[in-house]
């Protein structure tokens, strides 16, 4: 069993969306959390440290993450997705794009 993070700045449309798509999996436990402090769920020390992988969906996501939490990140396997927020919660093309872009990652 593998533990994944996604996040993204609010924890509303792209960090829930890939969330709720591999919520499914029988082989992951994921969860999602948000960079900014007004995020639907905050980015937490303890999610930190629960997550096997993290994916952010942008390189600020990363830079956020690595300057808040570098202590607990050595171990940790950061991803950056590229993808912007221009995307509606569960739309069918953010959909698509995070399946594409994690299928190597979790086939």
């Amino acid at each position: 069993m593998k533990n994944i993070l996604f996040v993204c700045s609010q924890n509303r449309l792209r960090s829930p969306t890939a969330e709720q798509i591999y919520a499914q999996r029988p082989d992951l436990e994921v969860a999602s959390a948000g960079t900014n402090n007004d995020a639907e769920t905050p980015l937490t020390l303890e999610l930190v440290k629960w997550a096997d992988i993290i994916f952010v969906m942008e390189k600020a996501h990363r830079t956020k993450l690595q300057t808040r939490f570098r202590s607990v990140l050595k171990s940790k396997r950061v991803i950056c997705l590229d993808i912007p927020d221009k995307y509606g919660f569960m739309e069918p093309a953010l959909v698509s794009l995070l399946q594409s872009k994690l299928a190597r990652f979790l086939p």
